[in-house]
């Protein structure tokens, strides 16, 4: 038996064995609505976002970019979603949401924080050289079927910031033992703007493993394609601590007729309590 297939085979009957304690959660860079891309702008291709999610029906999802038009979007369709976050620019309804959704229907929301990536995480702020201001949004949730409690951390690092994305990841590694003092399995997912070997992710990697790289089946294909005209990269996310990864997928499909829902493919993993 090729080792594809085997591999396969485990995947299915992790997820089959422990089918109530198994968790869908997706990391989707969506593009910012106000970005002007001719015929890939937000205004063309809003269905496709919500075709997606009614179709994978993932139960958490971090988002990135999202503004709060899109935000309320996604949460009125497919209709079972809601979420958590605020702009980046005044804590509120401004600028970029690194929000957290969850499927109302699976999961039920305990509390939930957001926080900058900066020298000043409590208030709206820079970081060190970014270009912009940075956010990571968490929250308590319990999965409804087994009644399991986990934490799951969503954010964006800096695109140009060398030291604001090193220094960003390490306070989010510092935060995870304050956030989490009982040690609850926790997901984190995001647009790291680092591809796998930078040396920025060797304290994450310490703490979490990547369920692209743990994955009982899984690829390594390019998250970032812009628009198909630029050379595709590994950027996006999903860690883990405290689970189990039977499947991993970097999501190609076309919805809506097009090849690209966003400038990121969602990337998807199916964990295991």
């Amino acid at each position: 038996m090729k080792k594809t297939v085997l591999t396969f085979l485990v995947a299915l009957l992790a997820i089959s064995a422990f089918g109530a304690d198994t968790l869908k959660v997706m990391s989707y860079n969506i593009r910012l609505g106000k970005a002007d891309d001719g015929t890939n702008s937000w205004k063309y291709r809003y269905p496709a976002s919500a075709m997606m999610l009614d179709d994978q029906k993932p139960d958490v999802f971090g988002v990135q970019e999202a503004y709060d038009y899109q935000v309320k979007y996604l949460k009125e369709y497919p209709g079972f979603y809601k979420c958590v976050g605020v702009g980046r620019e005044d804590g509120k309804h401004k600028g970029e949401h690194m929000c957290v959704f969850y499927n109302k229907k699976t999961i039920k929301l305990l509390k939930w924080g957001t926080f900058w990536l900066s020298e000043t995480p409590e208030k709206p702020s820079f970081g060190w050289d970014a270009k912009c201001k940075r956010t990571a949004t968490w929250a308590l949730l319990k999965d409804k079927k087994s009644g399991k409690k986990f934490y799951f951390v969503n954010t964006h690092l800096d695109h140009v910031g060398v030291e604001a994305r090193k220094n960003g990841l390490a306070l989010i590694v510092d935060r995870i033992d304050s956030i989490n003092p009982k040690g609850l399995p926790m997901v984190l997912t995001g647009d790291f703007n680092v591809t796998p070997d930078n040396p920025g992710l060797e304290g994450l990697n310490k703490k979490m493993q990547s369920t692209r790289e743990v994955a009982a089946e899984t690829d390594h294909l390019g998250t970032f394609n812009g628009w198909g005209k630029m050379k595709e990269e590994i950027i996006d996310y999903i860690y883990i601590n405290g689970f189990t990864c039977p499947t991993y997928k970097t999501l190609r499909k076309e919805y809506d007729g097009r090849k690209f829902i966003s400038d990121h493919y969602p990337v998807i993993a199916n964990i295991v309590f």
